[in-house]
């Protein structure tokens, strides 16, 4: 079975920043086939992919957040986790899962950085639905060349 509705996960931590991708996934995808969903933060999007994905109801399910050092925590290991529970959801129910999750080594919250990092989701969430679109097409080829 084909499907066409396609989930966007977005963390809500500088919403302001990721928020961009999900511009950037509807210009390859039209925002009727998109369900979107915001989480509190990174951390709480492997989980909700899972989820989602175990419904059958997704193509593909997009996760977008912003992973940036707070001085208090390492923010690495929070996105190496992410990205590890991303790619286990997708895994374990064979559906696409894809990460724009961006983790930059240098991040100040200037006017300057923050104009950079949304233009910058703008692409990535356009890469996110092209691949989500090449992966489809795919696994269309494979389902009838079986």
């Amino acid at each position: 079975m084909t499907h066409t509705r396609y989930a966007f996960i977005k963390a809500q931590w500088h919403a302001d920043i990721v928020d961009r991708a999900l511009d950037g996934f509807q210009e390859l995808i039209p925002a009727d086939q998109i369900d979107v969903f915001d989480v509190p933060g990174a951390f709480e999007m492997p989980l909700l992919a899972q989820e989602l994905a175990k419904t059958g109801q997704y193509a593909a399910v997009a996760c977008a957040a912003f992973v940036v050092d707070g001085g208090i925590y390492r923010h690495d290991f929070v996105a190496q986790a992410v990205v590890d529970g991303l790619m286990r959801a997708g895994l374990d129910t064979g559906v696409p899962v894809l990460s724009v999750s961006l983790t930059p080594h240098q991040y100040q919250e200037t006017d300057h950085h923050n104009a950079i990092y949304r233009a910058h989701f703008v692409d990535k969430g356009r890469e996110a639905a092209n691949a989500a679109l090449m992966i489809g097409q795919t696994r269309a080829k494979l389902s009838n060349a079986a």
